[in-house]
């Protein structure tokens, strides 16, 4: 008889799903890899180029590096850059293999080539069209709803077929049914998996993030956020795991080139899930396995926060992440059900209100908030303190309090992301 647990191939392939390796801001990403299998469906560069982009796509681009482009900002630098060096085979790492030779040939493209940029609303927060020309040829291509869901690509008009792509009235839906995520279960679960099932990828995001995190305290990126934190507070383990994390998006935002393994869409948020739980793990001596799984728990504890709010919103994506290293934290110091929800349902308390006002260097004090929250979240528990059912927007029970949550990002935070949007844009 097999009793494994019920949703043990579903749990494996959420964590295949967003645990990926990528490099750079994922949304300008996805705008040079769009522009790559454009460029590739034309069949040759382009003397014209549209990008026609989502509120919240202009939001996470505006002032965030395009990494291998020189430290060129933008919408159109991150086009240009796929359309004259992307490799589109490798998707988020589209940027990757980019010689210093093409970082020139993309500057001169970029200073000679009209790229015009265009606002658009059809209904999805997440929508990436390039459409690019070479005389009366042209080729357009569709992203819609996460990173590398390419729902459209057509040539001079007509549609092309193309693996994982359709048409923009089916749009693809690869993704699995992320409604079988739930505290107890993902406890359940980090306990009975079988660690060769999910190690090859919790090793890379280990291996990734904290190199980069590494880097990011060795040499000066953005504000420096996580360098201050460990001259200012010292080196006690709970300010070296959100410096680290917090270091990590330093080099992130600010232009480093290394690949980072992302969690839902982000690469901050795969910083924030992975690095404070592997620092703790060191600090303590805890063993590797016993990390492995307590990194399944952060992992999946920020996809399902993340389910209910959506890939991008007016809340910052840190907060999921950093709670969710909290409820690691917990179950890698021990603790089972009570301290993981407890864990939860505390941080999310504390710092549901960050903002998110699109990808740059403040991201990493946002980082920093939200793994002290978790962090703080945990030791609350440990002394016995809670936030408890009716205190603001918290309700009984750690599946109603994440639900809640959702439904203020989702919902209550629509407008808030049109007035960020906004202010963002205005000179």
């Amino acid at each position: 008889m097999d009793n494994r647990f019920v949703f043990y191939d579903e749990y494996v392939q959420i964590l295949r799903e967003e645990l990926v390796p990528a490099m750079g801001c994922t949304e300008p990403i996805a705008i040079a890899y769009a522009g790559s299998v454009a460029r590739d469906t034309l069949g040759v560069q382009p003397d014209r180029v549209k990008v026609s982009v989502s509120g919240n796509i202009i939001k996470n681009v505006k002032s965030v590096i395009v990494p291998n482009t020189g430290g060129q900002k933008g919408i159109a630098a991150a086009a240009a850059a796929g359309i004259v060096a992307g490799d589109s085979v490798r998707k988020l790492e589209v940027l990757a293999g980019v010689t210093p030779a093409q970082i020139e040939a993309m500057k001169v493209y970029l200073a000679e080539t009209p790229i015009e940029v265009e606002p658009v609303d059809f209904g999805h927060i997440f929508d990436i069209g390039v459409t690019v020309y070479a005389g009366e040829a042209s080729a357009y291509v569709r992203i819609v709803d996460f990173h590398t869901n390419i729902v459209t690509v057509k040539k001079d008009g007509v549609e092309q077929i193309v693996e994982n792509a359709g048409c923009s009235e089916e749009l693809v839906q690869t993704l699995t049914d992320r409604s079988v995520l739930s505290v107890k279960q993902i406890l359940e679960f980090a306990d009975t998996v079988k660690l060769e099932d999910v190690k090859p990828i919790l090793s890379r995001q280990v291996e990734c993030n904290m190199a980069i995190a590494s880097e990011g305290l060795k040499h000066p990126y953005g504000a420096n956020v996580g360098k201050v934190l460990l001259k200012v507070y010292g080196d006690d383990v709970k300010v070296k795991a959100k410096a680290w994390a917090a270091a990590g998006s330093d080099a992130r935002m600010n232009g480093c080139e290394m690949p980072v393994v992302i969690n839902s869409g982000s690469g901050n948020q795969g910083i924030t899930a992975s690095v404070p739980v592997v620092i703790y793990a060191k600090e303590y001596g805890i063993d590797e396995d016993r990390m492995y799984r307590a990194l399944v728990v952060s992992n999946l504890c920020t996809i399902h926060l993340k389910t209910g709010i959506g890939r991008l919103s007016a809340y910052c994506g840190a907060v999921s992440a950093g709670c969710g290293s909290g409820a690691g934290i917990a179950y890698l110091m021990g603790g089972g059900y009570r301290e993981v929800s407890h864990t939860l349902v505390n941080s999310l308390a504390i710092v549901s209100g960050i903002v998110c006002d699109g990808a740059k260097a403040s991201c990493a004090g946002k980082i920093a908030s939200a793994v002290d929250a978790g962090i703080l979240g945990y030791h609350m528990f440990l002394e016995g303190n809670q936030f408890v059912g009716g205190d603001g927007i918290v309700k009984k029970g750690v599946e109603r309090t994440i639900a809640s949550v959702g439904r203020l990002a989702h919902d209550g935070m629509a407008e808030t992301d049109k007035e960020i949007i906004q202010l963002m844009v205005e000179n």
